[in-house]
């Protein structure tokens, strides 16, 4: 197994770059960070269904395909294969399909940590 240096390094650019904007856009404008999160996944979803984010991903692999927009890409993504394969019902099965590693990974891993530690409720 070789590895590419110019593959690790677009990967730190991308996922960089996409970390950099999210940076901009929560110090210089009103947006809470959810709202950006929503904007960053359907940005992704976005992209990913006019055959724009492809590219990216092709070019930066994990640094295009781990951060939010590369969650939308994937829910597009999906629910196109899930259209070609199974008609109109695999557009709504699709995108789970295609995520559901992912999110799976996410509940568990959130579940164990809120059992490691103790959180509390900001005094107001």
């Amino acid at each position: 197994m070789q590895i590419d240096i110019m593959e690790i390094v677009w990967v730190f650019v991308i996922g960089g770059i996409i970390c950099i904007i999210g940076q901009i856009l929560m110090d210089t404008t009103q947006l809470t960070a959810p709202r950006i999160l929503v904007l960053f996944v359907v940005i992704g979803g976005v992209l990913g269904g006019l055959g724009l984010y492809e590219p990216i991903v092709h070019l930066a692999k994990n640094g295009a395909t781990v951060p939010l927009p590369g969650f939308g890409y994937s829910l597009v993504r999906g629910a196109l294969k899930g259209l070609e394969s199974d008609g109109f019902l695999g557009i709504l099965t699709g995108g789970i399909k295609e995520t559901a590693a992912g999110i799976s990974v996410a509940l568990v891993f959130g579940y164990i940590i809120a059992l490691c530690f103790n959180p509390k409720s900001k005094a107001k």
